[in-house]
């Protein structure tokens, strides 16, 4: 009896603390594993593991916050693969302008290429801007767009997408045909299961997936994830 009772505890706390910790985000976002308790977050931009090999300014937590219709909809995709033992991990979700603004500064930095041979080993930096790699405004900074990929529920293994995440180049297109029919099935079931429940894609980035109807298609919010 006193073991129930301090689970009953136990999740009333945690339940009042989620409603606490999203008191403090503008209205319409919420903290993704409010909604979506067992889901994998990986925020690349909060580690040195990304294309600037830095921390990055505004990532102050590994928490991923996303609009509330974001996160009801990516519950449905996660459920689904559950079903197929898989489930998903994200590696971006909102981004502050000033992370952007980072970006903007890092790629005007030509000498800065501490993580060229992993992440863009056949651009030239100065052609990020041209190219379209860089820009100075990004739809994660409306909160309706992730970054992520699938993964074995019981290893936590990501499966092979033909790819790394945030590679720039044409390797990194959803249509590429230069994989492995591994790699292709890979990338068709994870765009097949983000269509279905309302997210649209990104042909240039197999990871790269915006809801439909967003909620703040004209706001480039600037909170710090934390």
């Amino acid at each position: 009896m006193k073991i129930k009772i301090a689970i009953i505890i136990s999740l009333i706390f945690s339940f009042v603390l989620s409603k606490q910790e999203t008191k403090n985000l503008p209205d319409g976002f919420v903290y993704a594993n409010s909604v979506i308790p067992d889901l994998e977050v990986e925020l690349r931009y909060y580690s040195t593991h990304n294309f600037v090999g830095d921390t990055i300014d505004g990532y102050y937590a590994n928490k991923l916050i996303i609009t509330k219709a974001t996160a009801e909809a990516l519950k449905l995709v996660q459920e689904e693969l559950l079903e197929q033992n898989l489930c998903l991990e994200i590696y971006d979700g909102y981004r502050p302008q000033q992370a952007v603004n980072q970006f903007m500064r890092w790629a005007k930095n030509l000498n800065d290429t501490i993580n060229k041979q992993e992440f863009y080993p056949e651009v030239q930096k100065r052609y990020l801007f041209r190219d379209g790699y860089i820009a100075s405004k990004s739809g994660h900074s409306r909160g309706s767009t992730l970054d992520l990929t699938i993964i074995d529920a019981d290893t936590h293994k990501p499966l092979d997408m033909g790819s790394p995440y945030d590679f720039f180049g044409e390797a990194s297109w959803v249509n590429y045909q230069g994989i492995c029919k591994e790699q292709k099935a890979n990338r068709q079931l994870l765009q097949t299961v983000m269509l279905k429940h309302g997210f649209r894609n990104y042909s240039k980035e197999w990871w790269h997936f915006t809801l439909r109807h967003e909620a703040f298609p004209n706001t480039y919010f600037d909170f710090p994830v934390k």
